[in-house]
């Protein structure tokens, strides 16, 4: 035991050297930052003197790894000041965020004049690299190399044994202070041999080396590559000659076996949408589709392109690929919503300058709403199956438990904020919503304005106008809020204003789902899923509760996708866990199902053994509501707008 007698001593102590402590401190001075260096130049629009050439070997399937030999002029100004710094891209169009794959980025090499030049990243944009040079010092010669992911668990798979994707921001530098438009380069690349290119690029010439028609860089950016063992094109033309094609690889030579009336289904993809954007801004557009389950999933616009992927059963399987078939309408909306007309505070001038993503409820929430009703309008999926899309993703974010604290409008932001890694709780945290969110904003605002036009006006009315606009313009006409708000007047006067404001910038514990009830519908629940969730749920192997005990269960009783406050997460289930019995019998999806509708009737608990880790628990769930799942019900004694806007032009 200590005495108090040495307590009261220690304490003394501590008072006295307390003072003599605090002298000691204010005799150091305190530390400051050091000013940040301001070594690289600002983009300015002027042309950059001759052209980079850019050359990518991607024949090393096995290693996974792109070579890369480019040559760069070096400018007089850069040569009087002595150093020249290139950027590594980061700032992806259609990305919305930094996500420039910089950690694949290996083996820098520079040379001039036969000899070896050192280089040294900038200490505060890592993406920098400052290349010491002289007025000798004409062309920089680089060799570098991308050493793309191995397996997924490394970031998206790009090459595998039958399908390269050559994406330019990966596999090239580009000199910092000029817009990236008034960078000439002539690319090049090589492939495995007998291996076919889709691309935008335009050759003279395609083979297992193909030299590209030289073009700008922020072109080149834009216009990614898919080569393949396996690879056929489908012309999809349309009324307005235009040149459109699909352009498909796949793991296999079966997968490439489509119909001719899934081949139409595409073409009249491209019908519908020039038909009601009543426009093109491209001379040519290249679809780019893998069908594979190596390649990694993607689905990003281009101006003349887009990169997509989709299940190897995506003709072969016609029936239960539906769910995905919207991809094409979304992408291919990009074209005119996203890359021809952009948000203002989005543009930037080259790819290392932030971009800022206030607008993406349009640029991304009314690409959804058309590709969603453009899929159904050209064939892709049948009208039913828009419709069962569409009450999924309505209950869904009627049921997103963070809407109760977060708006819509913030919600642009988490492309910077989480740059789509994984959350913990997606429906609380909130994350992309501006896309399908937005979807509903969108179907709200048509059905509104044929409600109000006692229907002879629409949303296309507004496409046409807001899009159309220097048809067959390839430079990007910015926007802002008031442009929309002004051309949605000129369609339909109304406080568009406020209505937007209202749905984006206030905290909402509903989606806003009018769109539904003026479209002539509404959203109910029943015990029988729609075949849109039974096929994703075949698609998954998993059993969709999402309304019932607020989780995915994967077929092997992992639960994912936990939802916020749900009976299953007050049960203290998390996502992870594993659930190995329902109600004293091992775990089967169908048992799980089954003990839900049980407890409807009897009134008891549902009970479930989980495991977490090492650790084994038993969890009662109080839930007494059966299966739910969501549908579109029809309002009797109104009109149809529903099927108006989902109907063919």
């Amino acid at each position: 035991m200590i005495s108090r007698r040495f307590l009261t001593a220690l304490t003394l102590a501590s008072a006295l050297t307390a003072p003599t402590f605090a002298n000691a401190q204010s005799t150091q001075p305190q530390p400051q930052p050091l000013p940040l260096p301001n070594t690289i130049p600002d983009p300015v629009d002027h042309p950059f003197p001759g052209a980079l050439t850019v050359d990518v070997d991607a024949t090393d399937t096995t290693h996974r790894a792109l070579n890369v030999h480019e040559t760069i002029p070096v400018p007089q100004d850069a040569a009087r000041a002595g150093d020249m710094v290139l950027f590594f891209p980061m700032w992806i169009p259609g990305d919305h965020s930094p996500t420039g794959v910089l950690s694949q980025f290996g083996d820098l090499r520079v040379h001039s004049n036969g000899k070896d030049i050192g280089w040294k990243r900038d200490t505060v944009n890592v993406a920098a690299f400052h290349i010491p040079v002289d007025h000798n010092t004409t062309k920089l010669d680089l060799n570098f190399q991308l050493l793309t992911p191995i397996t997924d668990s490394q970031g998206r798979v790009t090459v595998t044994p039958s399908i390269v994707n050559v994406q330019w921001n990966q596999v090239s530098l580009y000199p910092a202070g000029y817009f990236s438009r008034n960078i000439t380069v002539n690319p090049s690349v090589h492939v495995p041999h007998g291996w076919k290119i889709g691309t935008a690029l335009r050759a003279s010439t395609y083979g297992d080396v193909t030299h590209f028609n030289p073009t700008t860089y922020n072109t080149l950016v834009d216009s990614p590559l898919y080569v393949g063992r396996y690879f056929r094109k489908f012309d999809l033309t349309g009324p307005d000659h235009v040149p459109v094609s699909l352009d498909v690889v796949a793991d296999d030579a079966e997968s490439l076996e489509a119909t001719p009336a899934q081949v139409d289904a595409h073409r009249n993809l491209v019908k519908q949408a020039t038909t009601l954007f009543d426009s093109h801004h491209y001379d040519h557009y290249d679809f780019l589709l893998a069908l594979t389950d190596e390649l990694g999933g993607i689905g990003l616009e281009h101006h003349q392109s887009s990169e997509n992927s989709a299940e190897t059963g995506y003709f072969t399987e016609w029936d239960q690929t539906f769910p995905g078939r919207d991809l094409l309408a979304h992408e291919f909306t990009h074209s005119w919503n996203g890359k021809y007309r952009r948000p203002a505070d989005l543009w930037a001038p080259n790819f290392n300058y932030p971009q800022r993503d206030s607008l993406l409820w349009v640029y991304e929430g009314q690409t959804q709403y058309w590709g969603n009703v453009l899929a159904a309008r050209s064939g892709l999926v049948t009208k039913d199956q828009g419709f069962e899309a569409l009450a999924y993703m309505a209950a869904t974010y009627d049921n997103q438990t963070g809407r109760l604290w977060r708006t819509l409008e913030d919600t642009t932001n988490d492309p910077v904020i989480a740059q789509r890694a994984p959350l913990s709780w997606r429906d609380w945290q909130r994350s992309e919503d501006y896309y399908v969110e937005g979807q509903l904003v969108w179907l709200d605002a048509d059905s509104l304005i044929r409600k109000l036009s006692n229907d002879h006006k629409s949303l296309d009315d507004f496409a046409k106008a807001f899009f159309s606009t220097n048809n067959g313009s390839f430079i990007v006409s910015p926007y802002n809020f008031d442009d929309v708000v002004k051309t949605l007047n000129a369609v339909q006067p109304y406080d568009w204003a406020k209505f937007l404001h209202d749905r984006l910038d206030k905290v909402q514990p509903h989606a806003p789902l009018d769109g539904l009830t003026n479209g002539g519908y509404k959203l109910v629940y029943t015990d029988k899923p729609t075949s849109f969730i039974k096929t994703i749920e075949g698609a998954r192997h998993s059993a969709d509760l999402t309304f019932s005990l607020g989780m995915l269960v994967r077929a092997n009783g992992t639960a994912s996708r936990v939802h916020w406050n749900s009976p299953a997460f007050k049960a203290g289930i998390n996502s992870g866990q594993v659930i190995l019995a329902v109600n004293d019998l091992s775990f089967t999806p169908k048992r799980l199902k089954q003990a839900i509708t049980d407890a409807q009737h009897s009134k008891q608990d549902v009970r479930l053994v989980v495991k977490s880790d090492d650790h084994i628990t038993t969890v009662a769930i109080p839930y007494h509501d059966g299966l739910r799942y969501p549908h579109l019900e029809r309002l009797n004694g109104t009109p149809d707008r529903l099927s108006a806007i989902y109907a063919p032009r």
